[in-house]
Formats: C-alpha cells, sequence, structure tokens
C-alpha cells in the first residue's frame, strides 16, 4: 500500500466533487489501482471525492495506506448474478447515495457501470465514462457495442491514448472523445543497476497475461545468451500449476521463479532487482507495470497491443515492441536485451525520462484540464 496525498485534507468546496463508480472497487486490478490513486490524488487537490463499488469484493486489496476519500458499497455480495429484488434495493440504493452526495462529476470506469447507473441518475450530476482497455480489445467484446449505444449520451468518453480516442471517435461514432492516461502510483528515488540476470513478469496469474508465452520465449532466448539468466514472475493466480508445468515443459524449470503475490509496498525491490521486463498479454489498455518498470529505469519488451502500450513504449528508444503473439520475435528481442548491458542502460534511462510524463501529478492536471473543458 501506499500513501499517495496528505490524510483528509481541508476540502474545498468551490472546486466541487468527483465520485468514482467501479463494478468492484476493492479486487486486485488495474481499474481498481488507478482509480484508488486518483482519488487519493484528487483529495489532495482539495476535492471532494467518494469511490464506489457496485458489488463487494471477495479478496479485497488495500491501495492506499490511509484514504481520505470516501468509499462506498451498493451489494454486499460479490459480483456476479443478482436477484431482481436485490438488484432493485440497489438501484434504490445507488440513487439514493448520489442525491445524498449532490451535484458532482460521476466517473464511471467501466462499460457495465454505465449501463447498470445510467438510467438511475439525479439531476446535477456531470457524467463520464472512463474506458481503461483499448480499442483493439473492446472491438472484439461486448465493449464496443455497449460503448456505441451509451456513451455519445455522456459528457465525456476518456479514454487512455490519442490513438485510442482517435479510433473510438471514428468507429464508435463518439463527438465527445479525451484521452488521459493512467498514473504511476509513485516516483522511485533510485533506479536499477541492470545488472543482474534476471527477466521480470508482473501480473495475475491469469490466462489473459499469457505468461506461457514469456516463459517460452525466455526458454528460447536463455539457449542464445552465455549467462544463466532467470525469469521472475510476481503475482498470483489460478493458472500457476499450468505455468510451472508449461516451464517444465520447456526445460527452464529451474530458471523460471514464482515469486507469488508481492504487496505493493514491496514491488521496488522486485523493479530493482530486474533488469528486463516482459509484456506477453493477450491484450492490455495502459499496462501500468511498464509504466513502473520504466520509472526504474527498466525497458521493456512488449506486445504491440494498442494505443497505451505504444505511447509507453517507444520502438527503438525506451523499449521493443514486437508483433501481437509473435513469439519468436519477442524472444529475439529479449535475447538481444539479455546479450548487452549497454543496450538495456541506454534504453532504461530513456524509458524513465519518458515515464515522468505520466507521474501522478502530471495526470491530475490532465484531470483538471477535462474540468476546464467540460466547463466551456
Amino acid at each position: 500500500m501506499t500513501s499517495l496525498a496528505p490524510a483528509r485534507p481541508a476540502v474545498r468546496h468551490d472546486v466541487g466533487t468527483f465520485v468514482f463508480a467501479c463494478m468492484d472497487a476493492d479486487t486486485l486490478g488495474g481499474i481498481q489501482r488507478v482509480t484508488h490513486t486518483v482519488a487519493q490524488g484528487l483529495t489532495g487537490r482539495g476535492y471532494d471525492v467518494h469511490v464506489i463499488g457496485l458489488h463487494r469484493a471477495t479478496d479485497p486489496f488495500g491501495y492506499v495506506e490511509d484514504p481520505a476519500y470516501r468509499r462506498h458499497v451498493i451489494h454486499r455480495t460479490p459480483q456476479g448474478p443478482v436477484r431482481r429484488i436485490a438488484r432493485r434495493l440497489g438501484d434504490r440504493r445507488l440513487r439514493a447515495l448520489l442525491e445524498r452526495i449532490g451535484p458532482a462529476h460521476l466517473v464511471m470506469t467501466s462499460p457495465g457501470v454505465v449501463s447498470r447507473a445510467l438510467h438511475l441518475l439525479p439531476p446535477g450530476l456531470t457524467t463520464i465514462g472512463h474506458y481503461h482497455g483499448s480499442y483493439e480489445h473492446a472491438r472484439g467484446t461486448w465493449h464496443l457495442g455497449a460503448i456505441r449505444r451509451n456513451w455519445s449520451r455522456l459528457d465525456q468518453a476518456v479514454f487512455l491514448s490519442p490513438g485510442d480516442a482517435g479510433l473510438f471517435a471514428t468507429h464508435a461514432l463518439l463527438p465527445n472523445t479525451w484521452s488521459i492516461p493512467n498514473p504511476l502510483p509513485g516516483w522511485p528515488p533510485t533506479t536499477a543497476a541492470l545488472e543482474a540476470p534476471r527477466v521480470l513478469g508482473v501480473g495475475r496469474l491469469e490466462g489473459v497475461k499469457r505468461f506461457d508465452r514469456l516463459i517460452t520465449a525466455f526458454a528460447l532466448a536463455s539457449r542464445t545468451v552465455a549467462e544463466p539468466w532467470e525469469l521472475h514472475l510476481v503475482g498470483d493466480g489460478d493458472e500457476l500449476p499450468r505455468l510451472r508445468e508449461h516451464a517444465r515443459a520447456e526445460r527452464v524449470a529451474d530458471r523460471v521463479v514464482f515469486r507469488g503475490r508481492v504487496p505493493a509496498s514491496a514491488m521496488a525491490a522486485e523493479y530493482l532487482g530486474g533488469s528486463v521486463l516482459g509484456l506477453s498479454s493477450q491484450h492490455e489498455g495502459f499496462p501500468l507495470v511498464v509504466g513502473e518498470a520504466a520509472s526504474y529505469g527498466v525497458p521493456s519488451v512488449a506486445f504491440d497491443l494498442s494505443g497505451g502500450v505504444r505511447s509507453m513504449v517507444l520502438p527503438g528508444r525506451t523499449g521493443t515492441l514486437v508483433p501481437p503473439g509473435d513469439v519468436a520475435e519477442f524472444a529475439a528481442a529479449l535475447a538481444a536485451l539479455m546479450a548487452s548491458a549497454g543496450e538495456r542502460r541506454r534504453l532504461g534511462a530513456a524509458a524513465r525520462a519518458h515515464a515522468a510524463s505520466f507521474r501522478l501529478e502530471s495526470v491530475l492536471d490532465g484531470w483538471e484540464a477535462l474540468l476546464a473543458h467540460l466547463a466551456r
């Protein structure tokens, strides 16, 4: 957990109120992490901030050590099918809560939240949809249809990069797009030495992260470099047994280290001990792990998945992008960095300099610029 702003500053009512609504606000995940980081940051600037979870988290994760914003849960049951009576009661609680809060900027953090809440909203709310995925991902799911149906009715539709905002404007016919990147939760004073023979993979061990591809790429790359490198996978999840077996099949079981779930307060040591980050996901919107690694001066090899990834990994400047799913090309890019400490340092230094634009204060400036735009 991290403390991101002074605890409970005096609220400046002249700047207004923010309400962030999530399907589940406290599960370990990217949407939740960004929501709590931005919420705490905005309280530090004097806003009255509320975070609403429509459902209770099964395994809550504490993102902020001493939250200065207020938190609410509508349903006491985890996300999933809801009976009709419970749904009606939840709708009433949500509307009553929003009425008590009063005029506010309501940020709905997913298409599901927009679909659920749009017909319940009392007057006085500025409505903002905040999509945490990429256009590439949305078009392969129900998200794009939901965004087409509902998001033109919002005051603003916020995406993670100018590229994604442009694609949604064109293909979802949205007249109200805006882009704000996700913020880094902190800024380290020191950087990695990039000398340890260690590749990092960070994230939940679930199918969408495709750590099996990273293991295969690491195995291929390891055969081309003399030094005995290790792959450290930081995170837990249901894929752990399958990934262990996959590492054995690739004959690198002795060099793939499963670190398990590491608390946020201990992640600095993980990044400082790494030399390259591998992002092998099936899809990503704006992967914070790439920005976090960059803030420690660690360059990344990533699949070219989205505008958010492309905004962070500048090919040949801050890291390497390879075509999505091309494991052989990914392995070659890993091998090149594993073989050259000089190239790691060159890319890592540029990655850290570039990542400064994603520091929390810069992202909060972006949210305030959006408010100024809406006020015109």
